[in-house]
């Protein structure tokens, strides 16, 4: 329990790590939905430029 202190400065070190863990799971979600997103904009697109010809 000693080591998880960290010397007192534990509660400091563990919520940045869990901070730093929290933005990095945020970002890959949103760079996810965002690439889902421009999927479908580009199909949409692509049906569209078909039913033109």
């Amino acid at each position: 329990m000693d080591k998880l202190a960290m010397g007192g400065y534990g509660v400091y070190v563990w919520s940045c790590f869990g901070l730093t863990l929290a933005i990095v799971i945020v970002n890959e979600w949103r760079a996810r939905h965002r690439h889902r997103i421009e999927l479908r904009d580009i199909e949409v697109r692509i049906k569209a430029m078909e039913a033109r010809q």
